[in-house]
């Protein structure tokens, strides 16, 4: 006979939790338990119950904090087995298997982080995509947005949307639940259609407008716009109105713009400022995504920046920017500070002094680097010219924050399972603050976008070392910091 357990609802987390903690004290073993939420209907001979709480003498299961963070993610997926995988694993993690979390080839372990993707993917696509309309009503203008979720974030995702627009009312309506902000509390409702949502309102040529003056059909990737925004969440958004006129048109303003020829620069330029780019879509679009082809993503990228005009002044000076390389998807994400003088005419990162080191390093601690990915904070060499040499300089915090929003969509695209910063402003670019190197090397700290930031030195940092014997042993300990780094990524 199996034991049903009801929860509350399809993504609570704390009742699964007090539920499983209860089965396990039980003894009741992953294969007699079964979960359903209201709704669906348990097994045919299932015993409807729901088990009793741990006794005062049980004990609270001590398990990894990374199956924690993943499973308060996961249970907000769409599949129906997702508790019952969720509590296996936890049965797994209690009874014999404490690393389960680190065997990224078991079954169970690749499927829980495969679904905490996906819904870290789904909460991304409605930040990013997601159009609320103005609806006039007795208590003022009402805005009200329609989104098709996948999985069940509405709840999770709501308190990004009050931050957001926390001085608005405001309605998010789904097909299964509905969410309401009155300017000072959160109401959640049933879900409804988008018959209930207004296709338009003033606000829409507005957008319109806006998107056709901004596009530039010289550099038109309509694949690399796809892969960022997938053709489904276009019904949704004012401005994809445009997209199939701008693209048939583009072609001839093209032509029309060669026959023009280029302008003369201004002979009084003004003074670049350091000022973060926005997010070439939508707020959120750079942060939690992978998108359906990474790799055309990525190119995206790069071009955006090669079309940037407000580059920090000493960009000018550089030869090209250097981008990361490896294979989107890699576990290990290396981010170094800046190109060297011998990265920056090659157009790739750490082939350097630096670089070589680096990758005597990697093959001493058993990391393949084509199988990981290696980029850098900043994008563009820094330097001081020094007659025929060029003297490396090291980035600022404004230069930091300026390529940071570049940098955070580039690992969010290739999807790492742990970010390593070498050095100091990999660091800060990833967490946002200044933090000493040698106190938290070793340690894994939160990035800015949640993602885990495993911390050591730069491989420059050996190259400058006094002595000999200095050198060799912080270089043993450097080669010890990236087994420990491949350790929690297998």
């Amino acid at each position: 006979m199996t034991v049903a357990t009801v929860l509350p609802g399809p993504a609570d987390f704390d009742a699964w939790r007090d539920a499983a903690r209860g089965l396990l004290a039980a003894g009741v073993p992953p294969a007699e338990a079964e979960w359903c939420v209201p709704g669906e209907a348990a097994g045919l001979f299932a015993e409807a119950a729901h088990p009793s709480a741990p006794g005062p003498d049980a004990g609270v299961p001590r398990v990894p904090r990374a199956f924690v963070e993943a499973a308060a993610t996961a249970i907000r997926h769409a599949d129906r087995d997702r508790f019952g995988l969720l509590y296996r694993m936890l049965w797994r993690l209690t009874h014999g298997e404490p690393s389960l979390m680190e065997v990224a080839t078991d079954p169970d372990t690749a499927r829980l982080h495969a679904m905490a993707k996906a819904v870290r993917r789904d909460a991304h696509k409605m930040h990013a995509f997601l159009r609320f309309r103005m609806v006039p009503t007795e208590d003022g203008v009402r805005h009200v947005a329609w989104f098709e979720p996948e999985h069940h974030i509405e709840e999770a995702e709501a308190g990004f949307f009050v931050r957001r627009f926390a001085g608005l009312q405001w309605s998010i309506v789904t097909p299964k639940r509905s969410v309401h902000w009155d300017g000072g509390a959160l109401r959640l409702g049933p879900g409804g259609s988008r018959r209930d949502v207004p296709p338009d309102d003033a606000v829409e040529p507005l957008w319109r407008a806006y998107y056709a003056a901004i596009f530039n059909p010289a550099r038109l990737k309509p694949g690399a716009m796809r892969a960022e925004m997938p053709r489904r969440y276009w019904r949704n958004m004012p401005e994809t109105a445009e997209i199939p006129r701008l693209i048939a048109e583009a072609p001839k303003r093209v032509a029309e713009m060669v026959a023009r020829g280029g302008t003369a620069p201004n002979p009084r330029p003004q003074r670049r400022l350091h000022l973060a780019p926005a997010p070439c879509v939508g707020e959120g679009m750079d942060l939690l995504d992978t998108p359906d082809d990474p790799a055309a993503a990525l190119a995206a990228l790069r071009q955006e920046l090669l079309g940037r005009n407000d580059l920090p002044d000493f960009a000018a000076r550089a030869t090209q920017p250097v981008f990361g390389e490896g294979p989107p998807g890699a576990p290990l994400l290396f981010v170094g500070e800046q190109p060297g003088d011998e990265e920056d005419i090659q157009g790739r990162p750490f082939v350097g002094p630096a670089g070589r080191l680096f990758d005597r390093a990697l093959a001493e601690a058993g990391v393949p680097r084509e199988a990981a990915y290696v980029t850098n904070a900043v994008k563009h060499f820094k330097f001081v010219p020094t007659g025929r040499r060029r003297l490396h300089q090291s980035p600022d915090a404004g230069d930091i924050a300026w390529y940071r929003p570049f940098l955070l969509r580039e690992v969010g695209i290739v999807g790492p399972k742990l970010v390593v910063a070498l050095g100091a402003t990999a660091l800060r670019a990833l967490t946002g603050k200044p933090m000493p190197v040698m106190k938290t090397r070793g340690q894994v700290v939160a990035g800015l976008e949640g993602h885990p930031v495993f911390a050591t030195v730069h491989p420059s940092y050996l190259l400058r070392l006094p002595d000999q014997a200095g050198q060799q042993r912080e270089y043993a300990r450097f080669v010890e910091d990236l087994r420990a780094a491949q350790a929690r990524v297998h």
